[in-house]
């Protein structure tokens, strides 16, 4: 039973292994209209990844003006903190 199966398998992989390549498929010339479609296609691509960059650069500068902004705003909160603690040990020490 093997045997037969080995000679039966054999036969079919030398079938597929034949030395002439596929034929490949005919290219078909392009159409002025099929040009003018696929030129339009790409400066649409090109368009989307320009408005793509500048979104990003955008957002980019957004969030260098918040870091700006959050180290200000840091800076006031240590600021009213050192001002509340003065102001609570002076009235500590008028107290006295």
């Amino acid at each position: 039973m093997f045997r037969i199966t080995a000679i039966v398998g054999l036969s079919l992989l030398s079938a597929c292994a034949s030395d002439e390549p596929l034929p490949s498929p005919k290219p078909t010339p392009l159409s002025g209209e099929q040009i003018l479609r696929e030129s339009q296609g790409m400066a649409q691509l090109g368009e989307r990844y320009k408005q793509g960059e500048s979104l990003m650069h955008e957002g980019e500068s957004q969030v260098d003006q918040g870091k700006k902004l959050m180290a200000e705003g840091q800076r006031m909160i240590a600021d009213g903190k050192r001002i509340m603690r003065e102001a609570e040990q002076g009235y500590g020490e008028i107290k006295k």
